[in-house]
């Protein structure tokens, strides 16, 4: 994630953290759209059985997981949130995902209420085992909604001719647009500043190289 983040900086040294945000949000919708239409176009292809288009249907809906999932983890990158285990991580992604019901799940959980919550992840203070069964009670909650809400977006893509795939597109446009909302609402504004400034190929990132100003001697020496 660091990588990626870094790269998009790398390309526009010159952005500010909101810009980037915007940058990996539209990418991130470009991205679950496209393979909405595209599964919903294959369907649809002569020849091609009711099973087969349910197993290419599942491992879209696998990919929006974890498209929306790097999302998460990239804006935190951004706002300079870095959880160091995979279960804080795991934290992270769920509560962005559940939106102001995770949110407020975390608060409670971790102390300090809803505004610092995913900052504290990036805190020593969590007990791991609580942070393990508050994951799975998360995803729990976080399965039932997606499959409540992916279940008519999963029937319209097996639909014939361009049917689905138009549905395939639009649904998963709205869906993501529902975990950008919901990442917005969860970090809050975007920092004005960078809060790091990595090194990229050499340079800090945002930062323009000034020249050392050439040192002067005394006349006549």
């Amino acid at each position: 994630v660091a990588k990626y983040v870094g790269k998009i900086r790398a390309a526009h040294p010159d952005e500010t953290p909101a810009q980037i945000i915007t940058r990996l949000e539209k990418q991130y919708l470009l991205a679950v759209t496209g393979s909405g239409g595209a599964v919903g176009a294959t369907a649809a292809i002569p020849g091609v059985g009711t099973v087969a288009a349910l197993s290419a249907v599942a491992g879209e809906s696998l990919f929006f997981l974890e498209a929306s999932a790097l999302l998460a983890l990239a804006v935190a990158e951004v706002h300079g949130v870095d959880p160091a285990d995979q279960q804080r991580r795991e934290s992270l992604v769920l509560t962005v995902a559940l939106g102001e019901e995770g949110l407020t799940a975390l608060g409670r959980l971790v102390g300090g209420g809803r505004s610092t919550a995913l900052r504290q992840l990036s805190s020593s203070a969590i007990p791991g085992v609580n942070l393990s069964a508050f994951n799975q009670k998360m995803l729990n909650k976080v399965m039932r909604k997606f499959a409540l809400k992916r279940a008519p977006v999963i029937v319209g893509k097996l639909l014939p001719a361009g049917i689905g795939a138009t549905i395939g597109a639009v649904g998963n446009r709205a869906l993501g647009k529902r975990i950008i909302t919901n990442s917005r609402a969860a970090f809050g504004p975007a920092p004005r500043h960078w809060p790091t400034s990595p090194v990229i190929d050499g340079v800090i990132a945002g930062v323009t190289a000034v020249p050392a100003p050439v040192p002067q001697l005394p006349s006549g020496r």
